[in-house]
């Protein structure tokens, strides 16, 4: 897997709010709910996304915009609107049995009417160190223009809404993951952006390769030379090629990314011991592996584990 859907692994539909709202003016929805992202699309219509703190945007059909949390933020039909907010909180709550919540929410009576506007909200969970890593590549709000790649999955998205059919939850779960891929992918590769270094590099017939198959086997024993073997180069180009283009050695950035998935492990293996977490991510023991750990997150392992709710004591769990 390429190092962008390596960052999925964190941000599934599974468990979001599905919301799709059909609104006449006046109107001021106030999300609330603090979700890590939340994709915001308009169908039909125009509206102001009111981000807390940034500059409005202004949606139009087709257009989309991916706001990261946690403040709050409206969707309104004009800005100075009468409109007494609906906050979009409580009902928004992730579903206890996980599974996208469709509802056909937040419409009111005039509905349907000529200029009604229809807003769909996809509000993401991004989970762990893994996720954590795509928050920090987005700014606070980024927007995509209608057409491309996306725009094809938001036709999809607005047909399914409009019908009530066995399955739609699964369908809504992918189209949402797949939405939310492409817009993301869009916006990292429009001419005027500045997409993270191992975004832009996978580009690269060499360093992109590399870069795959440290993700696709994270704990084999990679030294520059096999990688460059495996990569069709001699040594030295392959470690000048990846410092140029990613910014790191390629052992360096394999370190760091062996530790994001430890860190996500410790959590979710909270019976396992280190020495276990260490062989997962490629280590032969837990000396080694602890030691690189505390050079990169400047924590130990059994810290690290302490400091996240809900993880397994590291004594009870052998570390």
């Amino acid at each position: 897997m390429d190092p962008f859907g390596d960052l999925f692994r964190g941000v599934r539909a599974q468990g979001s709010l599905f919301g799709s709202s059909t609104l006449t003016a006046p109107w001021s929805l106030l999300f609330v709910d603090g979700a890590p992202l939340t994709l915001c699309t308009v169908v039909e219509g125009a509206g102001w996304i009111l981000p807390e703190g940034r500059p409005p945007e202004h949606l139009e059909p087709g257009e989309t915009v991916v706001v990261r949390g946690p403040a709050p933020f409206r969707f309104v039909d004009e800005i100075g609107t009468a409109a007494e907010p609906i906050e979009c909180g409580e009902d928004c709550a992730t579903p206890d049995q996980g599974g996208t919540r469709h509802r056909l929410g937040w419409n009111d009576p005039g509905a349907g009417a000529p200029g009604a506007t229809t807003l769909v909200v996809g509000a993401y969970p991004v989970r762990g160190e893994i996720g954590r890593r795509l928050l920090d590549a987005l700014p606070a709000v980024l927007r995509v223009d209608p057409g491309g790649t996306a725009g094809a999955v938001r036709d999809l998205l607005a047909a399914e809404v409009a019908v009530d059919a066995p399955g739609q939850q699964v369908v809504l779960d992918r189209l949402l993951d797949w939405l939310l891929v492409c817009t993301l992918r869009e916006w990292f590769d429009r001419p005027d952006g500045a997409p993270p270094a191992w975004y832009a590099a996978h580009r690269d017939p060499v360093v992109g390769l590399a870069l795959q198959l440290l993700h696709d086997e994270p704990a084999a024993p990679w030294t520059v030379s096999l990688l460059a073997g495996r990569a069709g180069v001699s040594r030295a180009t392959l470690a000048k090629r990846f410092a140029d283009l990613v910014g790191e050695p390629p052992l360096a950035y394999l370190t760091r990314w062996r530790m994001t998935l430890a860190a996500d492990l410790l959590v979710e293996r909270g019976s396992a011991t280190i020495g276990e977490i260490a062989r997962t991510v490629g280590y032969a023991d837990a000396f080694g592996f602890s030691a690189a750990f505390k050079r990169v997150r400047g924590v130990t392992p059994s810290a690290f584990r302490r400091t996240v709710p809900g993880a397994a004591d590291p004594a009870a769990a052998g570390a």
